[in-house]
């Protein structure tokens, strides 16, 4: 056992907060490790260290840099090859519920309550001798484009993913963020085709961002929607850049922002409001954001900021996991093709914990 996870097992073993993260296309594993049990929230967000946002609340906790040690550990591929096993995919699981959820959706579109809501679902999973080293391992292997990461807190629970999305990245006054959406399984096919219904989504994802921004930022830069694979799924992308007017603006940009369009829909309050009374469940972390904070926790350059949205993600609870899983309604959308796309989406976190 390297001596990264033999932190995470000391840290188990005191009950202490911590996280392990390894970025997209990195060839490095960082843990931050917090020296106490205290949860701490942002205030100013000019705050250092690895957030951890809700989907739906105004306080978001935190680990601090100032309260914690910092390991960083190199990826070598052969340690983390593993045989994944196949999986026959469960379709019944949830399903009346939410092709009703989805059906209600397109009903309050088409009565001009909103133009999109993103809905979800919960799912539960049995656990065999969970371990996070393994676990960790398997979607560094699996799922290499990816951020990857558990969150571990007492007073919040363990959370682990491997999600394809960036919320937004910045250098000094720099952003960077994406508009992702649409989903389709990949095939034997080498021509990724979109239906009308996933690019009226995408682009109604990059409108969203670009109006949220316009107040706060100068010089927007787009670049055309592109196919993008994440795991056995395709979405599309599109790259958004932009300057930022002030470098006091994070925290107003990460408050427009979150939570985007592909997480919760548009007008963003109303698709919300819909969520909450709609769906049955709360959503806690799932669809929240996370990642570094005005610390970059490799090099410890400071103001870059590098936050993901939490997607294909599951929270951890002794011998079973709860799975979050959720797609993007419009007029166009079908219940029984919602359904179908979530458990497509499920794959994720069933493939590294089979």
């Amino acid at each position: 056992m390297t001596d990264l996870f033999l932190k995470v097992k000391i840290q188990q073993g005191q009950n202490l907060p911590f996280v392990l993260f390894c970025k997209p296309d990195s060839n490095k594993v960082v843990g931050v490790f917090q020296r106490n049990d205290h949860l701490y929230f942002l205030e100013s967000f000019e705050e250092k260290g690895f957030a951890f946002a809700p989907f739906d609340a105004e306080e978001v906790p935190y680990i601090p840099l100032e309260h914690s040690d910092v390991y960083v550990e190199m990826v070598h591929s052969k340690n983390y090859y593993f045989e994944s096993k196949p999986i026959a995919p469960n379709n019944i699981i949830g399903k009346d519920f939410f092709e009703e959820l989805v059906a209600k959706g397109v009903d309050a579109i088409n009565d001009k309550e909103f133009l999109k809501v993103v809905l979800s679902r919960k799912e539960e999973v049995a656990l065999t001798d969970f371990d996070i080293q393994a676990t960790m391992r398997r979607m560094i292997y699996q799922y290499p484009n990816a951020f990857k990461y558990c969150f571990s807190h007492p007073k919040i629970g363990t959370w682990i993913g491997a999600t394809p999305e960036q919320f937004l990245k910045t250098n000094a006054n720099s952003i960077k963020t994406v508009a992702l959406a649409g989903t389709q399984l990949e095939t034997a096919s080498k021509n990724v085709v979109w239906q009308d219904k996933e690019k009226t989504e995408q682009q109604l994802v990059t409108d969203f961002i670009v109006d949220s921004l316009e107040d706060l930022v100068k010089e927007i830069t787009l670049s055309s929607p592109y196919s993008v694979k994440a795991g056995n799924l395709w979405h599309i992308k599109t790259d958004i850049s932009a300057t930022l007017k002030s470098k006091k603006f994070l925290k107003k940009v990460i408050t427009a922002l979150h939570p985007t369009s592909a997480v919760c829909g548009l007008p963003k309050q109303e698709a919300k409001q819909f969520i909450q009374k709609n769906e049955g469940y709360n959503r806690e972390y799932y669809s929240g954001y996370l990642g570094e904070l005005n610390i970059d926790l490799v090099t410890f350059k400071t103001l870059q900021t590098d936050l993901f949205v939490n997607l294909r993600c599951m929270k951890v609870l002794g011998n079973r996991a709860q799975l979050f899983i959720g797609c993007g309604i419009t007029k166009d959308s079908n219940p029984e093709d919602e359904y179908i796309e979530t458990v497509n989406k499920s794959m994720t976190m069933k493939k590294i914990i089979s």
